[in-house]
């Protein structure tokens, strides 16, 4: 919107002195100060919070189990994204001009997009691993083994960042909107243009794997409150040790299973709104206002940040480890061998 005193041309471009620049739309000092407050907090939050799940399950013989060693590696994806994209998209969003580079913004969009896809193939691994865990608890431990996790790891991992390379890096994103691409990519900007095919693509490769996280976790529930209702029925009878120790691993994995739940559905309502907005802007004439577009990438960037906090909230053994660390305790002897348990046991 403009104003009688705006300032000078040359002071709203990115590059002033450089033909071919973008448009700079700078913010008032005060808005500034805040959304430079608002996503710095998110990018620390997103390295140091996920920092301290990596270090606590690798560091902790107590931790390393399947299920946690692909927990481990989402951390190490949402610490990736504080690190590599977040500190350069809160310039960008921040100052309305990017400054460093376009080789460097081809490897930004690149690293955005991998280590999303990246998050999504670990949680839909988890939610399968969940669902082994809380259907046939007693065969679980042999099928899903260390062995069987690093697999789910390296192919969370490799497809991603395969698939998203192969895109960005060969130029496909924008075959049929090359004049639309050169009339947007002046200096100073980092605007992706994509068609509507990939587009398309990209939401599916979203959809179709958060459905079957929806669906195992309708059914987990539903066979984890079928077994909550035969453990109270069976309160008051005298129970074998067979039985007791069903009964037991059903209420931990019940537990593990809600939480990593709470997590599935915080990385979809964090994502959706930019799936859809990209879906939609491709499908008419990319018509979405910059900041509307900016809300919705900074929602999906703050999943990054939210996951350890969830953790913090509902791990008493996350609690525990952050305690330990913190206070240097992690340095002494036999504390990679110390019990995170004990409140819960």
């Amino acid at each position: 919107m403009s104003t009688n005193s705006s300032p000078p041309a040359a002071e709203q471009l990115c590059y002033p002195n450089v033909t071919g620049s973008c448009l700079k739309a700078p913010y008032s000092p005060g808005p500034r100060l805040i959304l430079y407050t608002l996503f710095g907090f998110g990018a620390l939050l997103a390295v140091f919070g996920n920092l301290l799940v990596v270090i606590s399950i690798l560091h902790f013989k107590q931790l390393h189990s399947p299920t946690n060693f692909l927990l481990a590696s989402l951390a190490c994806a949402d610490l990736l994204v504080g690190v590599t994209v977040m500190p350069f998209s809160m310039v960008r969003s921040v100052e309305s001009c990017w400054y460093f580079g376009p080789s460097f913004c081809t490897f930004h969009t690149c690293c955005d997009v991998a280590f999303c896809y990246s998050s999504l193939f670990h949680l839909c691994f988890i939610s399968i691993d969940r669902y082994m865990a809380i259907t046939d608890p007693l065969v679980y431990p042999t099928k899903c083994t260390v062995s069987v996790s690093g697999i789910c790891v390296s192919v969370s991992w490799i497809l991603p960042l395969a698939y998203s390379g192969a895109v960005f890096y060969t130029g496909v994103y924008d075959d049929g909107l090359e004049e639309l691409s050169r009339a947007l990519n002046c200096v100073g900007g980092c605007q992706t243009v994509v068609n509507q095919n990939w587009v398309l693509i990209d939401f599916l490769s979203f959809f179709i794997p958060s459905l079957i996280m929806i669906i195992l976790y309708s059914n987990l529930f539903l066979v984890a409150r079928q077994q909550a209702k035969k453990i109270e029925h069976t309160g008051g009878k005298t129970e074998s040790s067979l039985e007791s120790y069903k009964s037991r691993v059903a209420k931990r994995e019940r537990k593990a299973a809600k939480t990593l739940g709470i997590t599935v559905v915080a990385f979809m309502i964090s994502w959706l709104p930019y799936s859809i907005d990209s879906l939609v802007d491709a499908y008419m004439g990319f018509i979405t206002p910059a900041y509307i577009y900016e809300i919705c990438c900074w929602c999906a960037y703050y999943n990054s940040a939210m996951n350890p906090l969830i953790y913090a909230l509902f791990y008493p053994w996350f609690r525990k480890a952050i305690k330990v660390i913190v206070s240097g305790s992690v340095f002494k002897d036999r504390s990679a061998t110390m019990n995170l348990f004990s409140e819960q046991m």
